[in-house]
């Protein structure tokens, strides 16, 4: 999902996330140091907006989430031999 820079606020394990930057560096994409999971990123095209990974809200089963492709992050679509 996405919002606003201000509507966003992690509430917890902030002191475990990680920065990853490229390119530009204008874009600032952030994971979990402890598990890897990418967690939000500010997008290069719009840093006043922080895209996130609905995975990582507490309040929220994905599984039960209608119309939604659950990656579990081992098994990529792409991976799969024909």
């Amino acid at each position: 999902s996405m919002v606003k820079n201000e509507d966003f606020k992690i509430t917890k394990g902030e002191d475990v996330l990680k920065l990853y930057q490229y390119h530009t560096h204008t874009a600032k994409h952030y994971f979990c140091s402890e598990c890897g999971v990418y967690t939000h990123h500010n997008p290069r095209i719009n840093p006043s907006l922080t895209a996130f990974n609905i995975g990582c809200v507490d309040e929220i089963d994905v599984f039960k989430l209608e119309n939604i492709i659950v990656a579990d992050g081992k098994n990529h679509p792409l991976d799969k031999k024909k």
